[in-house]
């Protein structure tokens, strides 16, 4: 487990004496990387959440009132700009750019710095919303303390983005009803070939003061799971591209055995989009049934021992389930590479 310094805060939005940046520091050692020593997607993204899960849970008890802890339950798209590599040391720096009445929005900018040469490059931007959740009362959302903007224009940018994902939140929250069943003898390049899942048991060290998952944890299985599909697929090095939008569908509660299951949905010339859905057992509870608890698409690119782009096996969709997410796939994929072209920014 990676252990963090805490930094020293260099801007503050509120009033007052508590703190609306935070800046952290961790050294990357074998274990946080592959085989090819490139840091996991995963341990960056776990890095990302308990950053914005400090940082918002000191917001939110910045006044007198009812404890809380912040429960993470969006991640916006995330783009993996650059490799991480075993040695280098990941700054990470969160702020809080807006609040709700019972939501906080955070900002989070990873940086790597190579330690014998002092070159630093940006590796991830990422955005994220919590909300504070009673340590008396885990189902009562508390009120959030507000943030002084300086300028009125943040005020407004923030709600229109507040806006913007409460919808796509309950548009996609049932969207992704169904399971990923194993199918024997699969071929090469199929969907069925390369889907994998991943069973792990809830324990203490996976939860917050409430016993319920850090959304960190269950980021870092979802990356770890659509790894072992990417790899599966194309059977070469692969790294972490970007993760779309990650919603959090319900709280995961310790005791519980989760299901992350991992099934490509579409292949590019050079990239593979990855679906990845959570599904929580609460065994011990004979009253709840297994529910989704989290979903998102995940894109990796096939990397040579050289570390350049490779040609990706192109997938082979055979029913009408997986030619109708291909289709879907394809749309996101041509979506985002529009809006990249339009940003001038390198193409996965």
């Amino acid at each position: 487990m990676l252990l963090l310094r805490r930094g020293v805060s260099l801007k503050v939005f509120r009033k007052g004496a508590d703190e609306a940046c935070l800046r952290e520091k961790a050294i990357m050692r074998p274990d946080d990387a592959n085989v090819a020593g490139n840091v996991h997607g995963g341990t960056i993204l776990k890095m990302i959440e308990e950053a914005g899960a400090i940082i918002s849970t000191r917001h939110c008890n910045s006044q007198n009132g009812e404890r809380c802890v912040a429960a993470l339950a969006r991640v916006e798209r995330t783009d993996f700009l650059s490799p991480m590599c075993i040695g280098e040391v990941a700054h990470v720096s969160a702020e809080i750019t807006y609040t709700s009445k019972h939501s906080v929005e955070v900002q989070v900018n990873v940086m790597s710095e190579n330690i014998l040469t002092g070159t630093k490059k940006l590796t991830n931007k990422a955005t994220l919303w919590y909300v504070p959740l009673s340590l008396k009362n885990v189902d009562k959302v508390l009120e959030v303390p507000p943030v002084v903007y300086s300028r009125q224009e943040q005020e407004e940018e923030g709600r229109k983005r507040y806006e913007a994902q409460k919808l796509e939140r309950m548009e996609t929250k049932w969207r992704n009803g169904d399971i990923v069943q194993p199918v024997p003898n699969p071929e090469p390049n199929t969907v069925s070939y390369s889907q994998s899942s991943l069973i792990h048991l809830v324990g203490p060290s996976d939860c917050t003061l409430h016993g319920f998952v850090h959304g960190g944890v269950t980021m870092k299985l979802m990356d770890e799971v659509a790894g072992i599909v990417a790899a599966r697929h194309c059977k070469t090095n692969i790294v972490t591209a970007s993760v779309d939008a990650i919603n959090f569908h319900d709280k995961i509660r310790k005791g519980c055995v989760i299901t992350i299951s991992g099934r490509m949905t579409f292949t590019s010339n050079k990239s593979m989009e990855i679906e990845v859905l959570v599904d929580a057992d609460p065994v011990v509870d004979n009253s709840q049934k297994r529910y989704r608890a989290a979903s998102a698409f995940f894109t990796y690119v096939s990397l040579s021992q050289e570390g350049k782009s490779l040609p990706v096996p192109q997938l082979v969709p055979e029913t009408e389930d997986e030619k109708k997410r291909f289709e879907e796939g394809k749309g996101r994929y041509l979506q985002m590479k529009a809006k990249r072209q339009g940003q001038g920014e390198p193409q996965p």
